[in-house]
């Protein structure tokens, strides 16, 4: 991923956190992995000074309290979020979600694979375009 900056994972379900975590493993993906379970904790993590800012967020879109989309919302507002990539990994299927997403200043919007095989794939991809990508 993006020079060893943290990836900030945006997951409510400790079993898809836990999988995120193995496939980045399995690719010897080195990057620090923040977990937090939804948009408020995340906006929290982002807004404190004392936490480096991550390279990439992964975020799950159904989580409770503030979800993805609401996340989104605010964060893309403020200046100094702005800019962080945002790759959407979720089980949602919806067309809405995914033009609601992209509206709102998502990189990339991956659909979470039941097969774990094609679920480190997706992470893969995820993790060979943010490792080649050159950011502004």
């Amino acid at each position: 991923m993006i020079k060893n900056k943290p990836i900030l994972l945006v997951e409510d379900d400790m079993i898809d956190a836990m999988t995120v975590r193995r496939a980045l493993k399995e690719l010897n993906v080195i990057n620090p992995v923040i977990t937090v379970e939804n948009g408020e904790e995340a906006l929290e993590y982002l807004r404190n000074n004392d936490n480096e800012m991550p390279g990439i967020i992964l975020l799950d879109l159904n989580m409770p309290r503030m979800n993805g989309v609401e996340f989104l919302r605010i964060a893309k507002k403020e200046e100094k979020f702005k800019r962080l990539p945002v790759v959407v990994l979720t089980t949602s299927l919806e067309e809405i979600d995914r033009v609601d997403t992209f509206s709102l200043g998502v990189a990339g919007y991956m659909v979470k694979p039941v097969d774990y095989r094609q679920f480190v794939e997706v992470i893969k991809a995820i993790n060979m375009y943010w490792s080649l990508s050159e950011l502004p």
